[in-house]
């Protein structure tokens, strides 16, 4: 008989990355900057946060929490600030990401590209397109002007996605180049793609860029 318990946060989604038992251990330093020292205790996670928005801003931590304390010396509470500043500055980079990270800016990207590009979901269905990509489907298959090319498009890879992605998380992002081919009726189009990954959060989306036929 199995006498353990399991909780009812095990059972079910989790809603938060794990906390590291370390990213609360209180770490002491001194920050010096401009003939000023500060002694300062603060979690390890939050001195993590402080050395990731000095990098992002090509600054240092001295900079930033001199920073904080001029902008709310009348806290008087300086570790506090700091604290809400490193939450503040998350919020708004993970709200900057989320706004960047979107079906919009495919469409934008999709858009602003001059050759055939389209959007492709994991299970190859193609969600968006360009202009270009809809002019060459119409020149090369018979798919009427009215129809949504979308829903008639037969669309095969030489690569599976699984192996693009495979190979996009294994080159540091680089566009993988593979062949493609479109069908419509009895109608087939053999080209080239750059595909590289799409700026979303989930699901995984592919930018397929047509350079060749």
């Amino acid at each position: 008989m199995n006498d353990s318990i399991t909780s009812p946060a095990a059972d079910r989604e989790r809603l938060l990355p794990p906390m590291a038992t370390e990213d609360f251990g209180l770490e002491f330093r001194v920050v010096a900057r401009g003939g000023t020292r500060r002694g300062i205790r603060l979690e390890r996670a939050f001195w993590t946060t402080l050395k990731q928005m000095a990098e992002s801003r090509k600054c240092t931590i001295g900079m930033l929490i001199d920073e904080i304390a001029e902008s709310h010396a009348h806290t008087g509470n300086l570790t506090s600030a700091i604290r809400v500043a490193c939450m503040r500055g998350l919020a708004d980079e993970n709200q900057t990401l989320r706004r960047l990270a979107s079906i919009k800016t495919i469409n934008a990207i999709l858009v602003a590209c001059p050759s055939p590009a389209f959007a492709l979901s994991s299970s190859k269905r193609i969600l968006t397109f360009n202009a270009p990509f809809q002019q060459l489907v119409r020149r090369q298959l018979p798919v009427a002007p009215s129809e949504d090319a979308r829903h008639d498009l037969k669309l095969a890879l030489d690569l599976n996605v699984a192996d693009i992605f495979a190979r996009l998380d294994a080159n540091g992002e680089t566009p993988v180049a593979t062949g493609f081919v479109i069908g419509a009726g009895d109608r087939r189009y053999r080209g080239q793609l750059n595909v590289a990954r799409a700026p979303v959060l989930e699901p995984e989306l592919l930018m397929a860029f047509v350079f060749g036929g």
